[in-house]
């Protein structure tokens, strides 16, 4: 009888072991750094997204616009810096890394600012239905970028704080040691002002038309 007891008791406690371990949350820090890398994930998709909007869209204001050569060179310098950029998950808890593949994220925001009002200036351009459509895409894409991003960081602060509080630092610090801090994107300072766009050609007067469009 006492065999069976001592036997009653060890199933017991080995039934018990995962849940107790669960309440202690043994789980929860690689279960929230796998959501985290997953919303990081959907930031690399869409910010691919736009990256390959911008070779048509660059081609199509082209052949309506090409005095605006500073505009589309610029489009064209600031995408092929944001593709260089290291942008695999092990940056986002490389401070120096992930903070330079956010600053080439967002000179590439800025240089495709003007390309939004151009087709104010060249109304052949605001015709062309290729480029409104390109633009509609941009413009889809730019509003899922800025949502992968806030969901990023929400699940990032989650993870964050899990590292930091009781009861799971002591996982953080046992089993899983290897668990990071991942970073977080910021605001920028360009990002709280619209920025100065001026399309008039070189030698014009303020306030005057711009030149004839080219055709295609």
């Amino acid at each position: 009888m006492t065999n069976l007891t001592r036997n009653l008791k060890r199933l017991a406690l080995v039934m018990l072991l995962p849940l107790a371990l669960g309440a202690c949350g043994i789980n929860a820090i690689p279960t929230k750094e796998e959501k985290a890398k997953a919303q990081w994930a959907e930031v690399q998709n869409q910010y691919q997204r736009r990256s390959d909007l911008i070779p048509n869209l660059v081609a199509t204001v082209k052949g309506y616009a090409a005095q605006e050569s500073s505009v589309l060179i610029g489009v064209s310098e600031a995408r092929a810096g944001a593709m260089q950029v290291k942008s695999d998950a092990s940056i986002t808890t490389d401070p120096a890394a992930f903070q330079r593949y956010a600053a080439a994220q967002n000179s590439l925001s800025l240089a495709l600012a003007p390309m939004r009002v151009l087709q104010e200036n060249y109304p052949d351009l605001k015709s062309n239905t290729n480029f409104m459509a390109l633009q509609s895409q941009l413009e889809g894409t730019e509003n899922r970028i800025a949502i992968s991003r806030r969901d990023y960081n929400e699940a990032v602060r989650d993870l964050n704080t899990t590292l930091r509080t009781f009861p799971q630092v002591i996982w953080a610090r046992t089993m899983y040691a290897s668990s990071k801090p991942m970073e977080l994107f910021q605001a920028t300072a360009s990002a709280q002002s619209a920025p100065s766009v001026d399309f008039a050609p070189a030698g014009a007067a303020p306030g005057s038309a711009p030149p004839e469009p080219a055709k295609p």
